[in-house]
């Protein structure tokens, strides 16, 4: 055998080595990832500040992961305009649409009723295979006479509008009755 080709056996040898290890690392790393999703790595701890305070939900997020019907009463929020969504609106009394969101949220894609009350609902949402959580509020404002609405992504810094949509799905299934 010439020595170039044996050179290049050689050479060769170590690159199937370099790839064989190489996908062996990222086959590894892919089931370290969903062990982790699994076992809700990537949901994000429970914020303790969900709810109302003074007659508002909390601000939205400070990156682009959120949306709120109360954006406008935070003016000098960086994501005010990205944010802000209209509220919803009460048919047949506050009490009666929110168990009626109750219902529609229940019937969308990894929803878990975290908290329902005559006044106020907070619905979970596990996304995709990494199990992401968002948190959604909803809130009869009696004063205003609608349903506040907030949502926003536990860890995500930008939610590419996915809080807008399930917001605005949840909107067109109260108005189909």
């Amino acid at each position: 055998m010439p020595l170039g080709s044996r050179g290049r056996t050689i050479a060769g040898r170590h690159n199937h080595r370099v790839l064989q290890s190489a996908l062996l690392v990222l086959l590894l790393l892919a089931v370290l990832v969903a062990l982790g999703a699994q076992f809700g790595l990537f949901a994000g701890p429970t914020p303790r500040d969900l709810g109302t305070r003074d007659g508002r939900l909390k601000p939205p997020a400070m990156t682009p992961s959120s949306v709120s019907s109360q954006a406008r009463l935070y003016p000098d929020h960086p994501q005010r305009a990205y944010a802000q969504i209209e509220p919803l609106p009460v048919t047949g009394g506050g009490p009666q649409t929110l168990e009626r969101l109750r219902r529609i949220a229940e019937g969308l894609p990894g929803a878990k009723v975290a908290r329902s009350d005559p006044g106020y609902l907070h619905v979970l949402f596990v996304s995709g295979w990494l199990r992401r959580v968002d948190d959604c509020e909803f809130w009869f404002d009696p004063r205003a006479g609608v349903i506040q609405v907030r949502s926003a992504s536990r860890l995500r810094r930008r939610d590419f509008g996915a809080n807008r949509a399930r917001v605005e799905q949840i909107r067109a299934l109260l108005a189909a009755g």
